[in-house]
């Protein structure tokens, strides 16, 4: 079935019934001009012929000699008979291929009648049909008449007729060998058209299979060039076009990877959008927005990439005003800064591109900035003034006994403790941020270590009304090489800022879980929790949840400071999670091998 539908089939087909309709064409007319050939060369050979014997028996007064001769001009397949008179007439000597025709049937047939009436030649092809006849007579047959004068103005005449079996015969002869000489033409036609074909048609073919090898991205196939014709033109044409197809996908894809790159390396998030907002472009910082917001959603990630609220506004404001839209949301505890501007297509916007910019450290920066100054301000303005306020009393002698002047000198020492261990915070802090924190590690029992430190909080946690425990995930968690007073120094400001935060009647648990590669620590309480909008601030210096900053539940601000950093020179982790009046869980892994 391919064949036919192959270029050669068609071809083939074509030509084959072109030449086929020209060789019916030809053989109708030739066996039509040879039929009536022969017919009229019979009629003119048999007219001759009984012009002939007319004239010899007209010639020769003694007839007995002038019909023999007449029947010796006559051939073995013509009837020759001689009539003068109804009643007088001849036959040539019988035929075993024809008979005598009754003499009636020339006198009484119209047009053969006209012999004897008109004195005139006759000939008519006649078709025998008279079931009455000898069966000898063909079914058709030629005749010839010519008049023939006696003496007197007598006049007789003298047929011939003979079958035309013969002409059909020589015509189909004729035919057979028109027949043999177009099968012949339609073979010979066949093999010329296959070869011609197959020369034409094998450089398209391979023209087709190299065209299959292109969609494949196989650039560099050629086609052979065999010929210098247009199809060897078109060989040429092919291969330059693959060349420069391959030129071009290069370049399209050195662009591409150029655009990629950028893309994935920039820091901030690019979203290009189509027309009815779909995402068609993202890179990864982007791709990580979204995640973020799917869930803050609560979502999973669909197939329709469901753009934020804001984003789709902001989509839609800078299509439909055709002018760039800046916003910036939060969530997460971060801040993103969006600028969506149109996407032109020559005349008409096709989209636009949003580009998402995370300002957190920004925000971060500027909130510290604004902070530090208060910060230190209130650390060190309340025991300044403290310390100012009773050296004033006692230089006033304003404390009237011994007791009084022990008391306000007590708060004096307290106080200058307090900004001893504020100073000596803030240096420890510089150092560990400066990267010169000094750990002494040893092998520590992590079970021990952990008993150690809940005995040491619980009867803080007894006089506050909170339940103090610890939960290990295994019986043994074994050791672990660390510095156990930074360690302690770790736990002790979690779990003292735990109780401090935590409610009566609420729970502080320290969860210890063994890790293949580590140990992971957990403190949670059932405390107020700590604001969303703050959680990326805790490990900052001078960070208090308390905005009120009472002194019997705030410290200096930098234990967790001190704590993150603690926890980053043992190549640890530390993170926290929180949400308003449900609790807080500071979390932070410690690994078994930090070289």
């Amino acid at each position: 079935m391919m064949f036919w539908r192959s270029i050669v089939g068609k071809l083939w087909i074509t030509i084959l019934l072109l030449v086929s309709f020209v060789l019916f064409i030809l053989t109708i007319l030739l066996l039509e001009y040879f039929e009536n050939y022969h017919v009229n060369e019979t009629e003119n050979d048999l007219s001759h012929l009984a012009t002939k014997i007319a004239t010899t028996l007209e010639t020769y007064d003694d007839n007995d000699v002038a019909r023999a001769i007449a029947w010796e001009f006559a051939d073995d397949v013509t009837k020759v008979l001689i009539i003068y008179d109804e009643n007088t007439y001849w036959y040539s000597p019988d035929l075993e291929t024809i008979g005598n025709l009754p003499i009636s049937y020339f006198m009484e047939e119209p047009t053969l009648s006209k012999v004897f009436t008109e004195d005139i030649k006759v000939s008519e092809k006649k078709y025998i049909d008279d079931s009455g006849m000898d069966a000898n007579f063909p079914d058709e047959m030629f005749i010839v008449g010519s008049p023939l004068h006696f003496a007197g103005d007598k006049t007789g005449a003298v047929f011939l007729y003979q079958s035309l079996n013969i002409v059909e015969e020589t015509s189909r002869r004729t035919t057979t060998f028109i027949y043999f000489a177009a099968g012949v033409a339609i073979i010979l036609t066949t093999i010329f058209a296959f070869f011609l074909l197959t020369r034409i048609t094998a450089p398209l073919r391979k023209m087709r299979e190299a065209a299959f090898e292109l969609s494949k991205g196989k650039f560099d196939t050629k086609v052979p060039i065999l010929t210098n014709d247009e199809i060897g033109e078109l060989a040429t044409a092919f291969n330059q076009m693959a060349r420069q197809l391959k030129y071009n996908i290069n370049a399209v894809n050195q662009e591409k990877e150029q655009l990629s790159s950028i893309l994935s390396s920039m820091a901030d998030g690019v979203i290009t959008l189509n027309r009815d907002g779909t995402i068609l472009i993202s890179n990864p910082p982007a791709e990580r927005f979204l995640q973020y917001w799917y869930y803050q959603q609560g979502m999973k990630n669909n197939s329709e990439e469901e753009l934020p609220i804001e984003i789709r506004e902001l989509f839609e404001k800078a299509v439909s005003f055709e002018k760039e839209q800046i916003t910036e949301i939060s969530f997460q505890g971060r801040n993103w800064v969006i600028i969506m501007s149109p996407l032109y297509n020559q005349t008409y916007i096709r989209g636009a591109v949003a580009v998402l910019r995370d300002m957190t450290e920004e925000r971060r920066l500027d909130k510290l900035r604004t902070d530090f100054i208060a910060n230190v301000s209130h650390e060190l303005r309340t025991p300044i003034a403290m310390l100012q306020g009773y050296s004033e009393a006692i230089i006033d002698d304003i404390a009237s006994s011994e007791e009084e002047k022990k008391e306000i000198v007590k708060v004096i020492y307290d106080e200058s403790l307090r900004m001893g261990r504020l100073v000596n915070e803030l240096l420890d802090l510089a150092r560990m941020e400066a990267g010169h924190i000094t750990l002494n590690k040893e092998e520590a029992n992590i079970d021990e270590f952990s008993d150690k430190i809940i005995r040491k909080f619980q009867g803080l946690a007894k006089d506050k009304g909170i339940h103090l425990s610890a939960i290990k995930n295994q019986q043994m968690i074994g050791s672990l090489i660390i510095d156990p007073d930074r360690i302690e120094q770790v736990l002790t400001n979690l779990i003292d800022n735990a109780i401090r935060h935590t409610n009566e009647q609420g729970s502080v648990t320290l969860n210890i879980t063994s890790k293949e590669n580590g140990v992971l620590f957990e403190v949670s309480d059932s405390g107020s929790g700590i604001p969303e909008e703050d959680l990326p601030f805790v490990f900052e210096r001078f960070y208090k949840a308390d905005k009120a900053r009472t002194r019997g539940r705030s410290g200096t601000g930098l234990g967790l400071a001190i704590a993150k950093n603690i926890v980053d020179a043992h190549m640890g982790e530390i993170s926290v999670h929180s949400k308003m009046n449900e609790g807080t869980t500071f979390t932070f892994f410690l690994p078994r091998k930090t070289e």
